[in-house]
């Protein structure tokens, strides 16, 4: 896929329609991320009030007073419990549209190209940037076309109503006959987004887990004001967490690690892998694991065991592929 395009459905997302006058209000103190102008797209943590994660969503603003959160499937109630915890009496309507709407994301090098064959709409970088988010004809359905991508490449996820989604995948398809188009699936997606170093809700991003942990607090706007979470963000912000999310290199030999495996340094145990996969594109065994942070400045050898069998492991730096985000944002190196 790293040579053409991949799509697969979009089928663990949930997605929620905030609106109304109230509503950018409402979910500026409910998120801890900026929110975004209309037509765009931002990476939203949201915390409980103790500073831990409550979600990794995203925000999309598709009008003024129009929005849609996006989420976990398999959190849609425990979401919604927080979300109708902290709702307004009054000028915010939320409703739960997962059911509602589907779709899929296409991603790699001839993403654009394919979507270009079903719509009129301008595509390009310059017209239909990294992030942003519109509503065009895709085929002979009306959708919601973001460009954003857990691949690591340029991409769009395209949402229509439920009962023209399977008319999509097969106008995708046809589309993408002579791209290359292939169906990828969950450890296709493994693969890729740990060469991306991107981790995910349930295994990276948890409950326990704040944003200083999980990186997620280069996307926590500490100076807009008041947020559900805001003072022990900055509380951890000041006295730093006690562990960090990296990302290994493992010398593992025909199996990947496990989660929950341990990290060790001799004797001690230094931390525990959260996602383990091999990074076809890079060829390397990757393992994303929270870790000590007392042990960074070490620069040490690690040993991870994979089956039972001690394998050494080292952190890396940054991703071991296009590290500066460039081919997700279609600019030169």
């Amino acid at each position: 896929m790293r040579t053409a395009a991949g799509v697969c459905e979009i089928a663990h997302y949930a997605r929620y329609e905030v609106a109304g006058v109230d509503a950018e209000t409402w979910l500026d103190n409910l998120l801890a991320a900026a929110i975004p102008d209309v037509g765009h797209i931002r990476l939203a943590p949201m915390l409980s009030g103790a500073g831990r994660l409550m979600g990794d969503l995203s925000v999309s603003r598709l009008a003024e007073d129009r929005f849609w959160l996006t989420g976990s499937y398999y959190l849609q109630e425990w979401h919604l419990r927080w979300f109708r915890q902290h709702l307004p009496v009054s000028g915010v309507a939320l409703r739960n549209v997962t059911d509602a709407l589907m779709g899929f994301s296409v991603s790699g090098p001839a993403s654009r190209g394919i979507l270009e064959q079903l719509t009129h709409d301008e595509v390009s970088n310059d017209a239909f940037p990294f992030l942003a988010i519109r509503s065009m004809d895709v085929g002979t359905a009306r959708a919601v076309v973001g460009r954003i991508s857990l691949t690591g490449e340029l991409g769009y996820e395209i949402v229509v109503p439920a009962n023209q989604h399977r008319t999509l995948l097969h106008e995708l398809r046809e589309a993408g006959r002579g791209s290359g188009l292939r169906l990828i699936g969950g450890r296709a997606i493994r693969s890729l987004r740990l060469e991306k170093a991107y981790g995910v809700w349930s295994a990276e991003f948890r409950q326990d887990v704040t944003p200083g942990m999980s990186g997620l607090d280069r996307f926590v706007a500490f100076d807009k004001g008041e947020f559900i979470g805001r003072d022990a963000a900055l509380r951890e912000r000041a006295a730093g967490s006690r562990q960090l999310l990296v990302l290994l290199d493992v010398d593992a030999v025909g199996a990947d690690a496990a989660r929950d495996a341990g990290i060790w340094i001799d004797d001690r145990l230094v931390g525990l892998v959260t996602s383990g996969a091999y990074g076809h594109h890079v060829g390397r065994s990757l393992a994303l694991a929270y870790v000590d942070r007392d042990i960074l400045e070490m620069d040490p050898e690690l040993t991870v065991f994979v089956v039972g069998e001690p394998r050494t492991a080292r952190i890396l730096p940054q991703p071991p592929y296009d590290p500066n985000g460039a081919r997700l944002r279609d600019v030169s190196t």
